[in-house]
């Protein structure tokens, strides 16, 4: 007998794939009888401009939900953007050599910070509080005239608290630097940083296709090519797009700015319920300034690595995938001050537009069951 799937509250690895972005994605996969949706959008024949027409469709239903007066630069997906956007703006930034970023950043921006410190560039770190949030007045002394960057996630991929971005902007601004925002968890889900120069965002994040991201830059912002070759995205990201992804992003977006409202009412009802449900149990991070979402929580002594072994009827999280094989401690977690029986104790619960109320009951049941288990 066929097991049942797996009760999904992983969101923040990736979301499921939204009916309308699939349907959207069809025609140039040739699924639906079209023998040329799957033209190159780069060929200046008939069915390459058709391809083109619907890359640029769906640049535009991306943007919508971004500050206007920039260009979207599709992308792989958000990894990609990031490392395009802090290597390339900073040659534009000269003789300004120094990044300033937070110690709860992705690892796609902390490992790229790192590898620039090493070619040379100055980097400041700042810590956060035990509630993740970045002090504006430690900020405001660590930018400076030689900061030529700034980097803040808009919403913690690991802990779903929301950063001041405008505020630190607004620093950034005063001391003639650029501001990066991480925006990928937050962006169809929380209003977009008006003040940024530069938002990096992902298809899958928000139930769109994986493989496909997207960098915004605001008019008059300078960045250098990461990628070279045929000079496709405005002369910034060379490589052949493909139709079916974009249209698969735009569709998600589309529907994402429809139904943000509504998706964040029933975030927030089903963050409601789960603090009923795992009553005992401390959430790390912000419980106000937060993406509701986003459920970080922890029981002393338990041991998660064996809770997720034990428990195969619920895909849940001990922290980023991006970083889960790697052996490594959260970075996110230990930068709160928690100690690494703390940070081994924690779980991270992600729920959105597809998770039901039954659902969420269900897996708070088997967790909290199999967690009373292991320390009985």
């Amino acid at each position: 007998m066929a097991m049942p799937p797996p009760i999904y509250l992983d969101y923040q690895s990736t979301t499921p794939l939204a009916p309308e972005a699939r349907a959207a994605m069809l025609p140039w996969l040739g699924e639906t009888g079209s023998a040329t949706g799957w033209a190159n959008p780069h060929s200046s024949h008939a069915a390459g401009r058709k391809a083109a027409a619907a890359v640029e469709v769906a640049r535009s239903q991306v943007g919508a939900l971004l500050p206007g007066a920039g260009r979207v630069i599709f992308t792989s997906g958000a990894t990609e953007a990031l490392n395009m956007a802090l290597r390339g703006v900073l040659a534009g930034q000269l003789p300004r050599r120094r990044i300033v970023t937070l110690a709860s950043e992705h690892a796609a921006v902390r490992d790229t910070c790192f590898w620039l410190e090493k070619q040379g560039y100055g980097l400041d770190l700042l810590p956060v509080g035990t509630d993740g949030l970045v002090d504006l007045e430690t900020a405001r002394k660590a930018i400076g005239s030689d900061t030529a960057l700034v980097a803040a996630m808009l919403v913690n991929n690991e802990i779903g608290v929301i950063q001041p971005v405008g505020a630190l902007a607004a620093l950034a601004h005063q001391a003639g630097a650029l501001l990066l925002c991480d925006a990928v968890q937050g962006y169809g889900r929380v209003a977009s940083p008006e003040a940024a120069d530069l938002i990096a965002i992902s298809a899958h994040k928000i139930h769109g296709p994986k493989g496909i991201g997207a960098l915004w830059v605001r008019d008059g912002v300078d960045i250098e090519p990461l990628i070279h070759g045929g000079g496709q995205e405005m002369g910034l990201r060379s490589g052949t797009l493909s139709p079916a992804l974009c249209a698969g992003f735009g569709a998600a977006a589309t529907v994402a700015k429809a139904r943000q409202a509504q998706d964040a009412a029933h975030a927030r009802q089903l963050w409601d319920r789960a603090l009923q449900l795992f009553d005992g149990w401390s959430i790390n991070g912000s419980a106000e300034h937060r993406y509701y979402g986003n459920l970080n929580l922890r029981r002393d002594g338990l041991d998660v690595a064996r809770l997720l072994s034990d428990l195969r009827g619920v895909a849940f999280s001990a922290g980023s995938a991006c970083a889960s094989g790697s052996g490594r401690p959260s970075h996110v977690l230990s930068a709160l001050g928690l100690s690494p029986e703390m940070v081994r104790s924690s779980v991270r619960l992600g729920f959105g537009r597809y998770t039901t109320v039954d659902e969420l009951e269900r897996a708070a049941h088997l967790i909290n069951q199999a967690a009373t288990a292991q320390q009985g």
